[in-house]
């Protein structure tokens, strides 16, 4: 059975966490779908379009990573995609706490879904989507927490 996992968020940008944490998961599985999230408590800066395209244009050439747009249950979209696993990005104890809490709704939902947690890179600790939105909001150069092609599409 082909090893299909769900990396959920919203990626509003893309970072160099959230592709630090894709690259690192590549080995554990056969096919990774980063799906975007629309959440209806949070007020996006950047478009689902934009946001899927990046992970497109990210992972142009890595044939086990794709994107996908959703609404809803998380665990909802793992069924229609046909994934067994989630993965979810740990930078700090705190958040542990939190993707924990969800990690436990989700199994009481579906006990064939996983969570898997991965701790992110120590150099990508403080890179967060609601910082390098700050950065971006406030004329700042937010390069270095993006990878190229995001960053890229601001100089457009």
């Amino acid at each position: 059975m082909e090893r299909i996992c769900l990396f959920p968020g919203t990626f509003d940008p893309v970072t160099l966490g959230h592709t630090d944490i894709i690259n690192r998961a590549l080995p554990l599985f056969d096919k990774i779908i980063v799906g975007i999230g629309l959440n209806s408590a949070k007020t996006p800066m950047f478009s689902p379009e934009q946001r899927l395209q990046w992970i497109e244009d990210i992972y142009k050439n890595e044939p086990k990573v794709s994107g996908g747009v959703y609404e809803g249950l998380t665990i909802d979209f793992c069924k229609k995609i046909g994934a067994r696993f989630i993965l979810r990005g740990i930078r700090y104890v705190s958040d542990f706490e939190y993707e924990k809490t969800i990690a436990d709704a989700n199994r009481t939902l579906d006990r064939n879904i996983e969570t898997i947690f991965l701790t992110g890179e120590p150099k990508y600790t403080s890179v967060a989507s609601t910082i390098v939105r700050d950065i971006i909001k406030n004329g700042g150069d937010a390069s270095p927490f993006l990878p190229e092609v995001v960053s890229h599409s601001f100089r457009k």
